[in-house]
């Protein structure tokens, strides 16, 4: 998979490609499985459920800012138990749960989309704002923890910045440094990390 500045890049390119592809992916599966084990195994009805759940997926996220969105969506993503829609259907309500400030919800379905998302790249960035949600809820060790299943070469500078702050929140200035800087080399030009590399020196001497 091609590398992106963020993780909100990749998973709008695997939403993407999904969009466009989805339904093609299916049925070329068919069609490959049914010359090994006959067509009777992967019908039509197959090719119909995954469109289904496509059109489902777009109705619900569109409702999700109406009054009922955040409870209809939930319900999509009990209903489609661990398909790729409803990881993707639990990110949304993941980014919604934050900006409401319900921090244990966002934890729960970001939880669930790492868990049960068929695309790797796509459960590294669930564990990544998994990550994250559980330093708000000032949860440090199960921060890093959700950290250690991401592979550092595709997701170094927010790993190693998210570990900063991980690291600044414990009191553990040298460590945060080390981090900091290690996300910087990855992110030249970053003002907003470089100012937290510059604060550490002030905060370890408060």
């Amino acid at each position: 998979m091609a590398r992106y500045e963020t993780e909100e890049q990749q998973v709008e390119a695997i939403k993407q490609f999904w969009k466009e592809n989805g339904t093609v992916i299916v049925l070329g599966a068919v069609l490959g499985l049914g010359g090994l084990w006959g067509w009777r195994y992967y019908n039509t009805q197959q090719l119909q459920a995954q469109e289904q759940a496509s059109s489902a997926y777009q109705q619900k996220i569109e409702q999700l800012e109406q009054d009922n969105g955040f409870s209809t969506v939930k319900q999509f993503v009990e209903q489609q138990g661990e398909s790729d829609y409803a990881v993707l259907a639990a990110l949304h309500l993941a980014q919604e749960a934050v900006d409401r400030d319900d921090l244990s919800e966002a934890a729960k379905q970001l939880s669930f989309a790492a868990d049960h998302s068929s695309v790797e790249a796509v459960a590294h960035v669930a564990r990544l704002r998994l990550a994250r949600v559980q330093l708000q809820q000032e949860q440090p060790d199960a921060s890093l923890k959700s950290l250690q299943s991401i592979p550092a070469e595709q997701f170094v500078a927010q790993v190693e910045e998210l570990k900063g702050d991980i690291y600044r929140q414990q009191g553990n200035f040298e460590q945060a440094r080390v981090a900091y800087q290690a996300a910087l080399e990855q992110s030249a030009g970053n003002r907003l990390l470089q100012m937290k590399l510059d604060n550490l020196s002030a905060e370890a001497n408060a």
